[in-house]
């Protein structure tokens, strides 16, 4: 009899634990159904509040573009450009353009070649950090072996 008492009892244990890890995985598919539609509702959230947040942007433009149009016809003047305001050429343009009067400066020019036999002059390279010098160990001929050997190009003129 005690034999089958504590068989009894194993088996009582046996399905205590099966129901209970049942319930358990319930509730935790419960709650992870529940987690996903949280998710969903939030994604929804935000997708919403960015829609809103561009209607809010498209409605305050179209007011502005109103304002602006009242502005323009009735305290500046404005006006739409008309057809035969267009140009259909580079050459109508230039036709707009004024001949230069006797006195005008002359055109800006920014560029320059070398005069033959001059030799052009750099001014002298300064540390942006020490405001010293920079002097150049290498000469402008041996740049590509310099560079070939890993040596240092640049030194400050105080080492």
């Amino acid at each position: 009899m005690m034999v089958n008492g504590s068989r009894l009892r194993q088996i009582g244990w046996v399905v205590t634990l099966a129901i209970c890890f049942s319930a358990f995985m319930a509730l935790t598919f419960k709650v992870n159904s529940v987690k996903s539609e949280v998710r969903l509702a939030e994604r929804r959230i935000v997708s919403l509040q960015q829609e809103k947040t561009i209607l809010e942007t498209e409605f305050e433009t179209r007011a502005s573009q109103h304002q602006l149009a009242q502005w323009n016809a009735v305290d500046f003047g404005y006006e739409p450009p008309r057809a035969d305001q267009y140009l259909e050429s580079e050459r109508q343009l230039a036709a707009l353009g004024e001949v230069p009067s006797h006195n005008a400066p002359s055109p800006i020019r920014v560029a320059q070649a070398p005069e033959a036999g001059r030799v052009m002059k750099y001014p002298e390279m300064v540390s942006p950090l020490t405001g010293k010098p920079v002097h150049n160990r290498v000469e402008s001929g041996a740049l590509a072996a310099a560079l070939a050997q890993g040596g240092e190009l640049l030194a400050e003129g105080g080492r």
